[in-house]
């Protein structure tokens, strides 16, 4: 059993009264893990009747799943390929919670990392409006960005701002915003000593009193008439509702739509607090902003319709096509300039590089959720040893007819799904995965 501080147990006794022996008793289990299904791929039907571990329905989230008596689960083909993403199951009540939608939403997810709320919102969009994926810490902005590429998300912003300089450049731009707030983490004692190691009295207070400064700052994004959805992974009154409570009282134009906590005796996962918040007014949101500007160059644009013709057999989807250094990206319409002034690690999705007096494709326009077919794809069942042999960056064999630029793919269920790229060369696929995404 996890040693818990003695502090947070005559905390918990006094808060749940006769359900206290339950709560405890549920630290002599062990942690329950989750996965969502990206329904930007493949649907949960398709994905349960292909699942190489048993799933259990969590009734949370209708893509949501607990995992039992899985290993590996992270080097397998079908993460590597974006199916799937891992993530704690009572977690997926923010998703659930936001009322994100595909109409053409507003949405900023204002402490992102590692991405779960920003995949699980960005799969309900379904590749509409836009989806602003905000993480203040640089090193935990790249695992953010690796997973938005992965899901194949291509209508999103990962940016590394401070909470107030996002609400300076985008005020009232939002019909949704999310906040994740770091907490105690008293929800992940369960499975996080460290967890356990850190928590004190103090420790709760200090959480609490940057989580209102937070949502201060995200409250300046919301849109009149949009929702701002708060959660922790915390069960302290202080750290939920009393950061409500104290909001509440100083922003009259909110009202509260919906309140809940989650337990581990009570429900599934390890626990969590969720919180949809709605601004009043029907003001329209912001119609006048600048866009991210389109890039002009003829040469440029015409190396890149070559490009995209000679991998996908026709055009790209509606977008914007801009340059930022070597790097031609995808981006919606709308997306706004703002974003660039926000240290961006990724906007929209990269699609090719320049080099010299050519254009090279880049990892995530394989990896993008936009429907599209290759010309060369060579697809390969997940127990292939020379699928297992490309994942570890190794060239594998191909057709000898093939020349060029070709997709690599998984073969699951009546699909495939790319997890790279490589280069067709006299019968051998060169391999172009990113050196970071091998899999040994």
């Amino acid at each position: 059993m996890t040693e818990l501080p003695a502090k947070f147990i005559e905390r918990m006794k006094a808060e749940l009264g006769d359900s206290f022996p339950g709560f405890m008793a549920c630290y002599e289990e062990p942690p329950k893990r989750g996965l969502r299904v990206n329904t930007l791929k493949i649907s949960p039907e398709e994905f349960v009747n292909i699942s190489p571990w048993p799933l259990e329905e969590t009734g949370v989230l209708g893509e949501g799943f607990i995992l039992k008596a899985a290993a590996n689960v992270g080097s397998h083909p079908y993460h590597a390929a974006g199916l799937f993403y891992m993530q704690e199951p009572s977690a997926m009540s923010a998703v659930r919670e936001s009322g994100v939608d595909d109409s053409g939403m507003r949405v900023l997810d204002m402490c992102a990392a590692p991405g779960g709320k920003s995949g699980g919102v960005a799969a309900r969009m379904k590749g509409r409006g836009l989806l602003v994926s905000n993480e203040i810490v640089p090193k935990r902005a790249w695992p953010l960005t690796y997973n938005i590429e992965r899901l194949g998300v291509t209508n999103a912003a990962v940016i590394s701002a401070k909470p107030e300089d996002v609400a300076r450049e985008l005020p009232e731009f939002f019909d949704v915003v999310l906040v994740d707030a770091p907490c105690s983490g008293e929800g992940m004692f369960r499975k996080d000593e460290t967890a356990v190691a850190e928590w004190s009295p103090e420790h709760v207070s200090a959480c609490a009193e940057r989580q209102s400064l937070i949502l201060e700052s995200a409250q300046k994004c919301v849109a009149e008439g949009g929702a701002l959805v708060y959660s922790t992974c915390t069960f302290s009154h202080e750290e939920n509702e009393g950061v409500i409570e104290k909001f509440i009282e100083s922003h009259g134009d909110y009202t509260v739509e919906h309140m809940e906590r989650l337990y581990p005796h009570t429900s599934v996962g390890e626990g969590h607090f969720v919180c949809r918040l709605r601004r009043g007014g029907e003001k329209p949101r912001i119609a006048e902003y600048r866009r991210i500007a389109p890039e002009r160059d003829k040469k440029t644009l015409a190396l890149l319709s070559d490009l995209v013709e000679s991998l996908l057999g026709g055009p790209l989807p509606d977008g914007t096509v801009f340059r930022s250094w070597d790097r031609l990206r995808l981006v919606p319409e709308d997306m706004p300039e703002a974003v660039m002034r926000l240290h961006p690690f990724s906007v929209g999705t990269e699609i090719a590089s320049l080099r010299k007096n050519r254009l090279e494709p880049e990892h995530s326009l394989f990896m993008a959720a936009m429907g599209q077919k290759y010309r060369r794809e060579l697809v390969l069942s997940p127990d292939d040893p020379m699928l297992t042999a490309f994942m570890a960056g190794n060239t594998v064999p191909c057709p000898e007819g093939w020349r060029g630029w070709s997709a690599v793919s998984v073969r699951a269920g009546g699909g495939s799904f790319p997890i790279g790229y490589g280069k067709a060369v006299d019968g051998v696929m060169k391999n172009h995965l990113p050196k970071g995404l091998y899999i040994n």
